[in-house]
């Protein structure tokens, strides 16, 4: 029986971070320049990686992918929420609004997977370097980087098709700058509890797999430096280590708590707060933290800034 008064939500209002003018305009002009930092850092790895044919190895395949990907997540939520804090243009499509959560999960859940890929590859090179260019071949390096832009896409779609399928009545202001899975089950006027389960399923067995993984690769890292009597030489290989692992636990710090805590008013208040972290904060940050700690990026960088004509001589 068709409910009476029902009627469906054609778009979302997003309640932001803040209504107070002056505050919407310190963090308008804040989180620019996190955008366009994260632009100009990422897009420039991504041309040196691909310009340098020093840095044709399987640490900066991954590397530039990853700027690839930071550059694609901040941008599928920071141009529409700097839009909202300056004009006030807080109202977003259903399908633009399911359109932003399909691409959120995909390449946040891509970015998990490459982290994992990219401390294996440290494990091969640290713990075994000899068989590192058969075991690291281009091949298999490329496999690693499709199976996680197709798992991330894979997940993506399951809870995108699912939370899509849910309707929708009369509320529609979404207790977020974007449109993310918890804060739209909040506002479906249908039992969601398959949704949850699934997120804190399906989102903790790849967040965790992931994490473990990366930490069981540290542990025979760590174990295998240990071994080393070598202070210079084992100081040299962790220093190869020390940025994936910032931004690792940048990454999965905030993004794991904030899917698998439940759905409650308190927790959806702290969600927003830690995905400016891992959207807009710590994608602009990655850049700087490898350029920081790697001598070749930094050499490369400084070319293609300041000495063009003989960047492209490499």
């Amino acid at each position: 029986m068709e409910k009476l008064n029902e009627t469906f939500v054609r778009e979302f209002i997003f309640l932001g971070i803040t209504n107070h003018p002056q505050l919407q305009f310190v963090l308008f002009v804040t989180f620019l320049m996190f955008y366009l930092l994260n632009i100009t850092g990422n897009l420039s790895i991504v041309i040196v990686v691909m310009a340098n044919h020093g840095l044709h190895t399987p640490m900066y395949f991954f590397l530039g992918n990853l700027s690839f990907l930071d550059f694609f997540f901040a941008t599928t939520t920071v141009p529409k929420m700097l839009s909202g804090l300056l004009f006030d243009n807080k109202k977003i499509s259903f399908q633009g609004c399911i359109a932003q959560l399909y691409f959120l999960h995909f390449l946040g859940s891509t970015e998990g997977m490459l982290l994992a890929s990219m401390s294996y590859d440290r494990y091969i090179a640290i713990c075994n370097p000899l068989r590192y260019h058969v075991l690291m071949a281009r091949v298999v390096c490329l496999e690693l980087a499709f199976t996680s832009w197709l798992v991330g896409s894979l997940y993506s779609l399951l809870h995108t098709i699912l939370t899509s399928m849910l309707p929708f009545c009369n509320m529609n202001k979404v207790t977020h700058f974007c449109c993310d899975i918890k804060p739209l089950l909040k506002l479906a006027c249908a039992d969601t509890h398959i949704n949850e389960s699934l997120l804190k399923i399906v989102t903790g067995s790849i967040g965790l797999s992931t994490f473990v993984l990366i930490i069981i690769s540290y542990t025979f890292i760590g174990t295998h430096l240990h071994r080393i009597r070598s202070e210079q030489g084992r100081s040299k290989a962790f220093s190869t280590c020390t940025s994936h692992l910032t931004v690792v636990f940048l990454f999965f710090g905030t993004s794991l708590s904030t899917f698998l805590r439940p759905s409650t008013k308190d927790s959806l208040e702290h969600d927003r707060i830690a995905a400016v972290l891992f959207t807009i904060i710590t994608p602009a940050l990655n850049p700087i933290i490898y350029a920081l700690r790697n001598k070749d990026v930094k050499m490369s960088l400084r070319k293609l800034f300041f000495n063009p004509k003989n960047f492209l001589r490499f």
